[in-house]
């Protein structure tokens, strides 16, 4: 396939949405993007414009995610890129997603632990719920993740 395949360092923008569906799980985000350039004239770093794009994970990397990451953690996130074009309400939109392949914290910018998931053991990045042994939906937790 000739897949655009793009790697963006940025920060999280929104909690990570986690859905269990019969195909496996699913995971969406909000993933700001601002480059930093150095301007000579004041003799300091600028903030260019912040790009977004929504990052979608699958099956587990999806329950990792929804498992490890939270709003305003700098990440790596490599995947395929999409632009979709669409007409509403008479104007013109574009939105610009990522169908993410690998996702790791920036360690540029601080440390991480990581925790190897055993396949036998998934309630390792379960929500607290669900660690509890019952469902979200049985305590009234909605269907976003958070570590």
């Amino acid at each position: 396939m000739n897949d655009t395949m793009v790697t963006v360092v940025g920060n999280v923008a929104t909690n990570v949405e986690y859905r269990e569906s019969v195909a496996g799980g699913m995971a969406r985000f909000r993933f700001a993007v601002t480059p930093r350039r150095w301007d000579k004239q004041s003799g300091s770093w600028t903030d260019g414009h912040t790009s977004f794009y929504t990052v979608f994970a699958w099956r587990s990397l999806a329950m990792n995610l929804a498992g490890s990451v939270s709003v305003g953690d700098p990440l790596l996130v490599h995947g395929r890129l999409k632009v979709r074009e669409e007409e509403r309400e008479g104007q013109r939109r574009t939105s610009v997603e990522i169908d993410a392949v690998a996702v790791g914290h920036d360690l540029t910018r601080g440390t991480s632990a990581f925790r190897r998931v055993v396949k036998a053991e998934p309630n390792l990045t379960a929500r607290p719920a669900e660690r509890a042994g019952r469902r979200s939906e049985e305590v009234g937790v909605a269907p976003v993740a958070v570590p």
